[in-house]
C-alpha cells in the first residue's frame, strides 16, 4: 500500500526541479518546483538540500518560487524554520500550487505573492499504521498534536480563528488566489502569470481526494471554502514518533 508521499513522487517523477540563481548576488531566486521529501535520494526536495542552499546565501533579498504538490510535514517544518531565521527579505511566489506541506514554507516567507491561476491547499496529517488497540489510538494521538501544530501556525499567518483552519483542514480546501489573498495565506496577488520552468507541465495531483483541475483560470470564489485531509506525508508509526520526539526536544 502506498502512503500519500509515495504516491506523489511516483506521480510526478522527473517533472520536478530545484535550484538557485544569481546565489553570489544581493538578488537571488529558488526555485522549488518538486515535491518535498524527508530524504531525496528517489527524488524530490529534501529539507537537507533547502536549507543547506538558502543558508550558504548572502543575498539580501531572495525570491522563493514554489509551485510544489507538497510533502512531508516535518521537512516543510524545517523548511519553514530555515527561511523564518534567515536574515534575508524573503518573497514567496506561489507561480503554480503550493499544496499541503509546501503551504506551510509558503507562510513562512516575509511575504507570500500568488499567481492570478494558482492555488493554496492545507488538510489534516495524515499516515498508515498497524497494530493493537493501543497502537492505533496512540499514532491518532500523534497525528492531532500535528495537527495542532500546523493550525497554530496556519491561525498565526492568517489571522483566521483556529476552528475556522481546523474546519478548513478537515475538508482538505484548496485556495484560489483571490480566496488565499482574502483568507491571509497569501498578502496579494501577482500582477501577470510567471513563466513557468516546470518543463514537463502540470503536476498529478490525484493523491489529493479533493484536488481541482489546474488547466482553467482562477476559479471563482465558493461560498465556504473546502479543503484538507493530508498535511504533508507522515510516515510509518515508528518514525513518526521519534520525529515528533525530535521536535518537541528542539522546541523545548
Amino acid at each position: 500500500m502506498k502512503t500519500m508521499l509515495n504516491q506523489l513522487l511516483a506521480d510526478n517523477r522527473g517533472r520536478g526541479i530545484f535550484r538557485v540563481e544569481n546565489a553570489a548576488e544581493d538578488v537571488a531566486t529558488i526555485y522549488l518546483y518538486d515535491v518535498i521529501v524527508d530524504d531525496d535520494l528517489f527524488g524530490g526536495v529534501s529539507a537537507l538540500s533547502f536549507v543547506t542552499q538558502l543558508s550558504a546565501l548572502n543575498a539580501k533579498t531572495v525570491h522563493l518560487r514554489i509551485n510544489s504538490p507538497g510533502g512531508d510535514v516535518f521537512a516543510g517544518q524545517a523548511m519553514a524554520q530555515c527561511i523564518r531565521e534567515h536574515p534575508a527579505n524573503i518573497i514567496a511566489h506561489i507561480d503554480g500550487v503550493a499544496a499541503s506541506a509546501a503551504s506551510w514554507v509558503a507562510i513562512a516567507a516575509d511575504d507570500v505573492v500568488i499567481a492570478p491561476g494558482a492555488m493554496m491547499m492545507i488538510h489534516r496529517a495524515n499516515t498508515i499504521t498497524c497494530g493493537n488497540a493501543d497502537d492505533l489510538m496512540e499514532t491518532a494521538a500523534l497525528l492531532e498534536k500535528v495537527d495542532s501544530i500546523l493550525v497554530a501556525a496556519y491561525v498565526e499567518a492568517t489571522g483566521q480563528g483556529a476552528q475556522q483552519i481546523k474546519d478548513w483542514m478537515d475538508e482538505e480546501t484548496w485556495f484560489s488566489a483571490m480566496e488565499a489573498v482574502q483568507y491571509g495565506f497569501a498578502d496579494s496577488i501577482a500582477e501577470s502569470v510567471p513563466k513557468t520552468v516546470n518543463v514537463s507541465g502540470k503536476w498529478n495531483l490525484s493523491a489529493w481526494g479533493n484536488a481541482p483541475k489546474l488547466d482553467t483560470e482562477d476559479p471563482a470564489p465558493k461560498d465556504t471554502i473546502t479543503e484538507p485531509s493530508h498535511t504533508p506525508e507522515l510516515e510509518p508509526t515508528e518514525h513518526l514518533r521519534r520525529r515528533l520526539r525530535l521536535a518537541e526536544l528542539q522546541a523545548a
